[in-house]
């Protein structure tokens, strides 16, 4: 968005890509600047969901609706000194009613992100894809890590590795589309997407090879916007400049990618995973492609990580409601 400064640009510049969580510093400290996001909170009780909310309100980010049961929310609290006061409760019997009930306030217009807590994430997103009483819309629902790697200059996104597991080139359109979205929306600027791969030339005997080179086509006739792609890209020259200019790849993307899209969910958690426990990096996670962004994270993500994912859900939907009252959506 014009409003927004490039948040990860500001980072490359200043020298503090390597510094660990500098990313996420920066991202939260942004998120604190717009205004407060009413944020419905589905089952939040253990202590690091109701923490994370806790103290993403306490930041001055988000505006929490807590939706579970409240004796349950109320002794996690006490348990662990939280101070839930402040924050409206709405007693529901058992974690699917709170999914349910989370779900229905968000149609009904009293938020604007919903936010896992402690249950599952396939009985969330059940009541969000529901044809009846969900949250759907005619783009398909997907998973964005935003990654922060002390060893990459870039805030890093990643998808889709929780949700499409063999996605078609239909899917993957919505899947980059809403990357794209989320990286502008958020103030990171224009994304260079590497569509990764295993080669980066162009064969029938890897298919996704095929996917990448047509989603770049889809690109050039407006079908994707946003956002500059390239593919297929093999790993090591989406990411590493050096391995780029041995291969000849002459590209803008090439060796400076900020979004990661993978061939399918195995190839996408696997690296998650790898960047997470090799190279000590923080993965935040949304959802989108639903009528507001979800904050989904993982039941062993530490509370930087869920107020990381809070912080960008907030500017995204932050842009989205300014772009609504300009254009009467």
């Amino acid at each position: 968005m014009a409003e927004n400064e490039d948040v990860s640009g500001d980072i490359a510049r200043t020298g503090e890509a390597h510094a660990p969580h500098a990313k996420y510093e920066r991202l939260i400290a942004k998120a604190k600047q717009v205004q407060k996001v009413v944020t419905v909170v589905a089952h939040p009780c253990d202590e690091t969901s109701l923490r994370g909310a806790t103290e993403s309100a306490e930041a001055g980010i988000i505006v929490p609706i807590l939706v579970g049961p409240a004796a349950k929310i109320k002794s996690v609290a006490q348990s662990f000194g939280l101070d839930i006061s402040r924050f409206e409760i709405i007693d529901v019997p058992h974690s699917h009613a709170a999914a349910e009930k989370a779900v229905q306030l968000i149609r009904e217009g009293k938020g604007e992100l919903l936010m896992k807590g402690s249950l599952h994430t396939d009985e969330l997103l059940q009541c969000v894809t529901s044809s009846a009483t969900g949250l759907r819309t005619e783009r398909r629902l997907s998973h964005v890590f935003i990654m922060d790697v002390p060893t990459y200059p870039e805030t890093l996104l990643i998808t889709d590795a929780a949700i499409n597991i063999f996605p078609n080139l239909e899917a993957k359109r919505d899947i980059v589309q809403n990357a794209i979205d989320l990286f502008t929306q958020a103030g990171f600027g224009t994304p260079r997407v590497a569509l990764l791969s295993a080669v980066e030339t162009v064969t029938t005997k890897i298919p996704s090879t095929i996917d990448a080179a047509a989603l770049c086509k889809m690109a050039d006739r407006g079908q994707i916007t946003g956002g500059i792609l390239d593919g297929p890209l093999a790993f090591d020259n989406a990411i590493d400049p050096e391995a780029a200019r041995i291969k000849g790849i002459r590209s803008e993307v090439a060796g400076r990618a900020q979004i990661l899209v993978v061939p399918d969910l195995e190839a996408g958690n696997m690296l998650a995973k790898n960047l997470t426990f090799l190279a000590r990096a923080d993965a935040a996670g949304l959802v989108l492609g639903a009528r507001v962004p979800i904050v989904l994270t993982s039941r062993a993500d530490s509370v930087r990580t869920r107020m990381a994912s809070c912080a960008a859900a907030v500017l995204y939907a932050d842009t989205r409601r300014r772009i609504a009252a300009v254009t009467g959506g």
